[in-house]
């Protein structure tokens, strides 16, 4: 939306935390002036007037002030997007498990692919359990390396850019399985634990026959490693290049080692921009047009994703 269109009664995007949320306009005056500056930053250039007060680390600062100082800033593109209400518990325990042993994130959809139609099952009902999003299995044929043919299969393909950015934050930005960290989310309860370890051995495991535990298979040493600290086991990597292995016993929680960790399951949706310039730019005929909202409840508002707010 341009400045000249916006008008009294309509809902600015602004970050709240580490959250975007909408803040409506109450009032808006227009002044001209012949000077204005052009703030660059990381990520774009934008204009405004000398003293609009830009967000930083330590409170506000004016923008002919703002070299080097870093702003809060967010995905403009990104805001209108359908946010996603999390719940905490076992589905969202399996659903982290399974994607990070068998799952796909991408740019803007998560997906499984697999061969087991109860496994798909379950990770189905299981994301829409956790995040409210509808979910169904689709029959599809996938490549098998060792068959040399296709082989039946079933997938459950989400398209939610949120969602997906959300799984990256989960396991500390890249989800990719031999590059994801452990996801400390799942440590929020005993519950939400289970579910995960259910997941990962559904997609990377297997159960026993011989005694009473499973095994997680990953090339991934540190995110075993983590993993081991957590169920009180010995663990002891390859070194030959093949897939380590963890052996989780079904009594691992009476080691004790288990420790409830609060972590935000909603998805961080800021970031900071460093100013690298700040460009003073005159007029000498036609003056610029600058626009101020007083915002209610929030008095911030995002340009071009940077938190800004009515000059003092």
């Amino acid at each position: 939306m341009q400045a000249r269109s916006v008008r009294v009664g309509c809902r600015l995007w602004t970050l709240d935390g580490e959250r975007t949320v909408p803040t409506t306009v109450a009032a808006v005056t227009a002044a001209r002036a012949r000077e204005v500056v052009d703030v660059v930053t990381d990520h774009v250039m934008f204009t405004v007037a000398p003293d609009q007060m830009l967000g930083t680390p330590d409170g506000w600062v004016h923008a002919r002030d703002a070299t080097g100082a870093v702003l809060a800033w967010t995905q403009a593109r990104k805001l209108c997007r359908t946010r996603l209400t999390v719940r905490a518990g076992y589905e969202l325990g399996y659903l982290v498990g399974a994607n990070c042993a068998d799952g796909t994130v991408g740019k803007n959809y998560v997906s499984l692919v697999v061969n087991d139609e109860g496994f798909a099952a379950r990770y189905a009902a299981c994301l829409s359990a956790a995040t409210g999003l509808a979910a169904r299995l689709e029959k599809v044929t996938r490549p098998s390396g060792y068959l040399q043919r296709d082989v039946p299969g079933f997938r459950v393909r989400v398209v939610s850019s949120y969602l997906a950015d959300l799984m990256r934050q989960y396991v500390g930005g890249d989800a990719h399985h031999m590059r994801q960290r452990f996801p400390r989310v799942v440590l929020r309860d005993r519950d939400t634990f289970e579910g995960f370890l259910d997941g990962y051995t559904d997609g990377d495991g297997y159960r026993s026959k011989a005694w009473s535990g499973r095994v997680l298979v990953s090339a991934n040493v540190p995110f075993l490693t983590d993993l081991a600290e957590v169920v009180g086991a010995r663990f002891t990597p390859r070194t030959n290049g093949l897939a380590s292995h963890l052996v989780v016993v079904d009594r691992w929680a009476s080691r004790g080692t288990f420790r409830a960790e609060q972590h935000p399951l909603h998805l961080r949706e800021f970031c900071w921009a460093q100013v690298h310039e700040v460009r003073p730019r005159t007029t000498v005929n036609k003056p610029f047009t600058l626009y101020s909202y007083r915002l209610d409840p929030h008095p911030g508002f995002l340009v071009n994703g940077h938190m800004v707010r009515q000059s003092w």
